[in-house]
């Protein structure tokens, strides 16, 4: 049965996209009164432009550009460009690892050091902890 999401619903997940897995949010939903399953969450994730990632070190374009508030089209530009390491999931998905992106942060292209250095450090510290 496809039941209609509620406003609630989807502002509790996406609180917790970021923060918790598939599972845990589906246990979280549960504990409220709703029940979802996996599935329809990771659909609804998906469709609200998160990652249904399995674990928390992994992030879509959308997710990065998000926190540092960039367009996602310049951080898919960047993947596509080379300079951030990402692993396919399916089809369109793509991860990218806390690491590679980290590594990317660290030693951004010359030509975008400068937009790079602007960007709030919390920020990049939520994403990928202290740059070294």
């Amino acid at each position: 049965m496809n039941s209609k999401w509620t406003d609630a619903e989807i502002a509790i997940v996406e609180e917790m996209a970021c923060l918790y897995t598939v599972k845990q949010i589906a246990y979280r939903l549960k504990r409220r009164g709703y029940t979802r399953s996996t599935s329809a969450i990771q659909k609804k994730l998906r469709f609200l432009g998160y990652s249904a990632r399995p674990i928390l070190d992994n992030y879509n374009c959308c997710e990065i550009a998000r926190v540092l508030q960039l367009n996602s089209a310049t951080v898919w530009s960047w993947v596509k460009k080379g300079w951030i390491r990402t692993t396919r999931r399916s089809g369109r998905y793509h991860q990218i690892k806390s690491k590679d992106l980290k590594r990317f942060l660290q030693n951004p292209p010359q030509r975008i050091k400068n937009r790079i250095a602007a960007i709030d450090k919390e920020k990049i510290e939520y994403l990928v902890g202290k740059l070294a």
